[in-house]
């Protein structure tokens, strides 16, 4: 399978990962706040194995996370792109687009900017596999990245208690967010 090697948008380049990527990449991945809608921080060996299992996407599955790096600074401020859903819950069988900032980029558009790049290599007819349907999940109370989900048409299709998130846990209360290629194409402009 061959994926899209980059992406441009107005503000980034969406790109395969680089070494360089690791040290901002952990940082943002050691944020609590950052960090807040996941079970846990990470340290930096769990963030490099991140880091390499996320690259590797695009050579398993044809679709990946890609970086996200600032035109204007060169600066790797996060990821964004299509992997496989976790195991064990709704619509594992599919793949889920997904995206995470560092801090210092948040409020400004960036997370919507690329996964708009993202959902449109998706779903290109030229995409290799081309996907049919994209998930999204997060945290109940993750009200931004629900944000995101709903300015790209996603619709609100389950809640579930992720598996993986201990009982008693604020953020173990999940939704799943749905989009066709079909409603995708649909909300595009036409040249």
């Amino acid at each position: 399978m061959t994926a899209t090697a980059q992406l441009e948008t107005p503000r980034l380049i969406l790109r395969r990962w680089r070494s360089s990527d690791r040290e901002p990449y952990a940082a943002m991945n050691a944020d609590p706040e950052v960090m807040r809608y996941f079970p846990a921080v990470l340290d930096r060996e769990r963030s490099d194995l991140s880091a390499e299992r996320i690259d590797a996407g695009f050579d398993l599955h044809g679709h990946g996370r890609w970086a996200m790096e600032r035109r204007d600074t060169g600066e790797f401020i996060g990821f964004t792109g299509v992997g496989p859903m976790p195991e064990g819950v709704p619509g594992s069988d599919g793949m889920e687009i997904g995206w995470r900032v560092a801090r210092a980029h948040w409020r400004q558009g960036f997370a919507l900017e690329a996964a708009t790049a993202a959902l449109d290599a998706a779903f290109a007819p030229d995409a290799a596999p081309a996907l049919q349907e994209v998930n999204s999940i997060t945290a109940v109370i993750n009200e931004p990245s629900r944000g995101v989900m709903r300015r790209l048409g996603m619709r609100h299709v389950d809640d579930f208690a992720h598996p993986v998130v201990p009982e008693g846990s604020p953020i173990r209360a999940h939704v799943r967010y749905v989009l066709t290629r079909d409603e995708w194409m649909r909300s595009r402009p036409t040249s």
